[in-house]
């Protein structure tokens, strides 16, 4: 009766640190992608009406070698600088603001007084804002453009010095300093893009009779660009000045055209050949400088933006009525190009936000399945156990439908196969994984595999974000040259990510059996133990097979591409350090050498072997499958040393349990 007691309060103290773990490391991941930042007041500050939002998604533009929708280019520019998708404000009465991306972009673009309020950028090391004579608000915070604005020359002058160090020998706050130089920069970029447009072109001594000085619009000025162009072959033709008006005249326009060179590049050419569109500063120099072959149409695209700009102090119905017609100019020459077929499909991506829904149900999914495996203790009626379970599996098989649609989304807003770089690789592999487990489940129905899905998928989606967020790139920019193929994406990068996914999950069942052997959890242990070491070594086979089978179809893409089958790249090296110890470990099960405990033990390494091949080796910086990838570097070594220690926490019961069956020899190697 004492040791019923003693295993029940064990297996209550077990499942207390268990969720301990889990709703920890959910509560880190979820800290460390939204440090914390002041809700700063904005004094005037106003929302935006939807109505306009979803008016200016609409706005198709290029950027990272694609089209894309105005709200994509927003997420990810505010991400690169702020570390989230989103700002917290306070208007004059104390409310709260949540300003969204595409609204933060907007504030930007056409309330610049407004965005220079916010705090938008995102510092990690309070030294660097100190380097620069600002008082740190903390370690780790988030600043407004007009908190950094006096050290914004230090900045710069620190920044310059900083890079000509070599980048390996960078310490924190040198990367730091260069990180936030940059992004103030292209911030200034956006605050100032539509400058020309706010301020005009002021025409110094044009009044005849006062000599005083009259505005006009850039967009009239270009209009009289061969006029202003004859008059400067004239002035070079006879060596005379250029007169101090018409000096001025071209400075401001000069200056406008550099702002708005840089952040936008919103205006498709009409020349469908042409790929590459323009920002307005393009357009504006292509005409003043006579490169423009449509010299009208780009007068009328810069006076649709003046109008627009304009028109933002008077009233936002009438800012929205002036936006309309820039928007559909540009999506009509879009659709005119067949540039425009995805910009619907992303902006419901972007809306839907798939994996955070995907996330929400991975988490109830594990915490119904976790209640499961607690009420189990107490031996309550079947159908509470029952209706848990399948609580469970509906909130982890919705978990997997939002996993699906967001994978068949990308698909078709890229074009391309599922998987090309190292984010898809993380969502298809949590895909898989969480499929694969929920069929194991059908067939065994003892929980296992239905409490694993979960957590794989919980894992997974939160690695796929904090990828995202320290990454701060859109992953569905064309790929890189190498990897451009439809064909090789689908057989071998596929093949391979599906290895890396079966290895990992093969892994997570080991990991399970040590779990299950150290807490004595479950009715009947001993049937358990089997199925998931049945489980696992079909694990392994699905692993081995794949992995070979990719290794192979790699080679002769390598062999197509490189002129070389093979040639000890690091990726190579990892994807056949998978087979040789999949090979390994399957004759050694065959030969005896090792049991289960072996077996198993060995299968977690295995899991070590996976993230170096699928996720290290983007970080050596060596070999043709070195991609640029640099975030996620002490996420591999926290996972490495979770590994370890749960291989030596196998190992010690193992000891443990070799020593209560066989107490007067000593324990085998096997």
């Amino acid at each position: 009766m004492a040791e019923m007691k003693s295993m029940l309060w064990a297996r209550i103290v077990a499942f207390c640190i268990i969720l301990t773990m889990l709703v920890s490391l959910f509560v880190f991941m979820v800290i460390d992608m939204n440090p914390k930042g002041q809700a700063l007041k904005v004094t005037g500050y106003k929302p935006w009406e939807k109505e306009t939002v979803k008016l200016m998604n609409q706005l198709p533009l290029q950027d990272g070698g694609r089209i894309k929708p105005f709200s994509t280019h927003a997420q990810f520019t505010m991400l690169r600088l702020r570390g989230d998708r989103k700002i917290e404000i306070t208007d004059d009465a104390g409310k709260k603001i949540s300003i969204k991306p595409t609204e933060w972009l907007m504030d930007c673009l056409f309330r610049p007084k407004l965005a220079v309020e916010m705090p938008t950028f995102r510092v990690d090391n309070s030294a660097a804002i100190e380097a620069i004579g600002i008082k740190s608000l903390g370690l780790r915070d988030r600043y407004s453009y007009k908190q950094l604005e006096e050290g914004i020359p230090k900045l710069f002058e620190l920044a310059q010095s900083y890079e000509g160090i070599e980048v390996k020998r960078r310490d924190a706050v040198q990367k730091q300093v260069i990180d936030l130089a940059y992004n103030v920069r292209s911030y200034q970029f956006l605050i100032g893009y539509f400058g020309f447009a706010r301020s005009g072109i002021e025409m110094k001594g044009a009044d005849p009779e006062t000599g005083a000085s009259k505005f006009t619009d850039l967009s009239t000025v270009m209009g009289t660009a061969p006029m202003i162009m004859s008059l400067l072959q004239q002035n070079q033709a006879t060596g005379e000045p250029i007169p101090p008006n018409l000096e001025a005249l071209l400075q401001q326009v000069l200056d406008g055209a550099n702002y708005a060179k840089f952040g936008l590049v919103l205006l498709p050419p009409a020349d469908v050949s042409n790929k590459d569109w323009r920002t307005a500063g393009d357009r504006i120099m292509d005409v003043m400088t006579g490169k423009a072959s449509d010299t009208k149409e780009a007068v009328e695209e810069i006076l649709l933006m003046e109008k627009a700009v304009r028109s933002v102090p008077e009233s936002e119905a009438s800012f929205r009525k002036e936006l309309q017609p820039l928007v559909s100019r540009i999506s009509d020459r879009a659709k005119q190009r067949d540039e425009y077929r995805a910009i619907p499909a992303e902006n419901s991506y972007n809306k839907q936000n798939f994996l955070l829904y995907a996330m929400v149900w991975f988490l109830l999914g594990l915490l119904t399945m976790g209640l499961r495996w607690f009420l189990k203790i107490f031996e309550v009626p079947g159908w509470v156990l029952k209706t848990a379970s399948i609580s469970s599996l509906i909130c982890t098989g919705l978990g997997l439908l939002y996993m699906i649609m967001a994978i068949s989304m990308r698909c078709y807003i890229m074009w391309r196969p599922p998987v090309g770089n190292l984010y898809d690789t993380i969502i298809f592999i949590c895909t898989v994984a969480v499929a694969v487990l929920l069929l194991i489940e059908y067939f065994t129905k003892e929980g296992i595999a239905a409490t694993l899905a979960p957590l794989m998928g919980l894992a997974l989606v939160l690695l796929a974000r904090r990828f995202e967020v320290g990454d701060a790139k859109d992953h569905m920019d064309p790929l890189v040259a190498v990897l451009n193929s439809n064909y090789w994406l689908t057989t071998h990068v596929i093949t391979i990510t599906m290895g890396y996914a079966a290895g990992l999950m093969t892994a997570f069942l080991s990991m399970t059996y040590i779990l299950l052997s150290g807490l004595g959890l479950g009715s009947n242990l001993k049937k358990l133990l089997k199925m998931v070491t049945t489980a696992a070594y079909g694990g392994l086979c699905l692993t081995l097979f794949l992995s070979l089978v990719g290794t192979v179809l790699g080679g002769i893409w390598a062999n197509d591409s490189w002129g070389r089958f093979w040639g000890w790249d690091p990726k190579e090296n990892g994807a056949l350090m998978i087979v040789l110890w999949s090979l390994i470990m399957l004759h050694a099960r065959f030969g005896g050498i090792i049991r289960d405990w072996g077996f198993h033990l060995a299968s977690l390494f295995m899991a070590c072997i996976v993230s170096f091949s699928w996720w290290h080796v983007n970080f050596l910086g060596e070999g043709l499958h070195n991609y640029g990838f640099t975030s996620g570097k002490n996420f591999i070594w926290i996972f490495y040393l979770a590994i370890v220690l749960t291989i030596i926490f196998g190992m010690v019961l193992w000891v443990v349990e070799q020593a209560r069956t066989n107490p007067n020899r000593q324990t085998s190697a096997k």
